[in-house]
This record gives structure tokens, sequence and C-alpha cells, in this order.
């Protein structure tokens, strides 16, 4: 769709994989409800930033996606969460990863941006500066559900799992004022061993975002991170590319490379698109022309 230079758009997605169709509904009005929460900011003529961190936190909160509340458990079935937010203006980044019992790790990324001390902070000693800007853990066990429980009685190996079903979350936004921001919050892949690290938060793999362009990605982290994808669509865009052909471009060079699948959101000056190598991917977005979602 295609945008004029300064007008206000968010777009986000609720990861890619193969889910079941009772649940296309959900999915629907939780990416539906994320958007419109980063569109008020928006309108307000509130930041970008501020735009993506709203959507994503939204999404973080519904038990249907796979990040904070509802996220994919660790061998031992407990909850290890990641996110990055990325500021294209600056450059800036915050990010977090591997931290145990964090429901809305968009927010500790957000303020280890605004700390400017580090980019990246994981583990349970993040849990140290979390204090210190007042986020605390959720009660243990608290942001296990239902279904995950059950995915990871039924999961055998982690590749079998990461074929069946997604759920990164994940948000890009340009302002009023023309810049642009990234999100993007996993609780990983299910049955992952404690401790490891996807793409979610790393700038260049899962998250991007600089003056001409923002990305956020989800789907096999390990193959993300391979093929650095979020920074090589913008590599690709900055060649004369539009958003579109970049993503498809960088797609098709992660399966050729890796085998793996991933999905993605972009956002530049003239457009917003999105691109999945998977079966799903439910995506909305709002802009100065209206609304609109898929899956």
């Amino acid at each position: 769709m295609q945008a004029r230079r300064g007008a206000k758009a968010i777009l986000v997605h609720g990861g890619c994989g193969l889910v079941s169709a009772e649940r296309y509904d959900r999915l629907r009005a939780g990416v539906r409800a994320a958007a419109e929460a980063g569109n008020a900011i928006l309108d307000a003529d509130g930041d970008a930033l501020d735009a993506v961190v709203a959507a994503v936190r939204v999404l973080e909160d519904d038990p249907e996606f796979n990040a904070g509340t509802g996220a994919a458990l660790t061998r031992e079935g407990t909850v290890e969460t990641d996110a990055s937010v990325m500021d294209g203006d600056s450059r800036r980044v915050g990010a977090v990863a591997a931290v145990p019992d964090l429901g809305n790790a968009v927010l500790l990324a957000r303020a280890v941006l605004e700390a400017g001390e580090h980019v990246l902070l994981v583990g349970p000693a993040a849990w140290q500066f979390a204090h210190e800007v007042g986020i605390t853990p959720a009660p243990p066990g608290s942001l296990v559900t239902p279904r995950q429980r059950q995915r990871l009685q039924e999961a055998h190996t982690v590749e079998r799992e990461r074929e069946r079903e997604g759920g990164t979350v994940g948000a890009v936004a340009r302002d009023r004022r023309g810049r642009l921001a990234a999100a993007t919050s996993t609780g990983g892949t299910m049955r992952k061993r404690s401790g490891r690290v996807g793409d979610s938060p790393i700038p260049g793999a899962g998250t991007w975002a600089d003056r001409e362009i923002a990305v956020s990605c989800t789907g096999d982290g390990e193959a993300i991170l391979r093929v650095a994808l979020a920074r090589t669509i913008s590599a690709y865009a900055a060649t004369g590319m539009t958003a579109r052909e970049a993503t498809a471009a960088a797609l098709a060079e992660l399966r050729r490379l890796t085998g793996g699948t991933a999905g993605v959101i972009v956002l530049d000056h003239s457009e917003h698109a999105f691109v999945t190598l998977s079966a799903t991917m439910p995506v909305a977005w709002i802009d100065d022309t209206g609304a609109g979602d898929a899956i």
C-alpha cells in the first residue's frame, strides 16, 4: 500500500507458522487490538517508538501469542522471554534475552534503550536492572498457559515444534514526522534449552530500523540469525528495491542458504508490506487511508 512521506502508519504481526483454523478469529482480534493501541499514539502525534512498544505490549498480554503471557516453554516448563526495540532516527537499540518470568519484555528493552548504557542484557541478571527501573517479575508459573503446557507435553523435538506453530510478535511504525521504529518480542521456540537466545532481540537479525526502513521478523530464529535477515532487507532496499521486493529477495536468500522459514513486516516512507514463507502470519495495519488485517 502506498503512503506519502510523513503520513503515519503502523503494521503488526503475531508470528508465522501453522496454526489451527479455529484460532484465526482470536489471532485477528489480537493483532487488530495491537494496531489500534499503536495507532492511538500516532494519532496523538506521538513517536513511532512509543507506538511500536504500545502495540507489542498488547500482544505480550494476549495468551494467543508466543510472547509474555502464553510464551513458549523451555524444556523445564519455564518461561524465558526476549525482546528488542530500535529507533530508526537515532539507531538507538535496547534488548533483553532469556529473562525468566518477564511478562513485558518490550518494556524492559525500551528501558535498556533509554538508559543508553548497554544494548543487550541477558538472563536472570537482567532483573537487577529491571528492579532499578521499577519492573518486577511475574509470579512463577503465571505466564504459562494450558495451551503451551499441552504443546510442551506433545513436543518430541524442537524441529517438529518449529514447523508447527510460531507466535513471535512485532510492530513497525512511521510517525507524522517521518520517524521509523521497530519492536519484536518472543518466548522463543517450544522446548528450547534454558538460556537460548534467538533472533528477536538481536539488531539486524529479528529487528531493524534506520531512517529509511523498519523491519520485524518472525520464524526460524536460527536461520534468521545466520542471514541477518532484517539488515539484509535494509541493504536490498538501499539498492533501489521496494520494501516488498527487498523482503522477498531476502526471504529467498534465507530459504536457499538455510532451508528455514520466516515471515517479515516492513515499512518505509512509501509503503508497508508483509511477506511470509509459512502457512499463516496474522497481521494488521492502520494508516491514513484506513485499516486492514490478514492471516
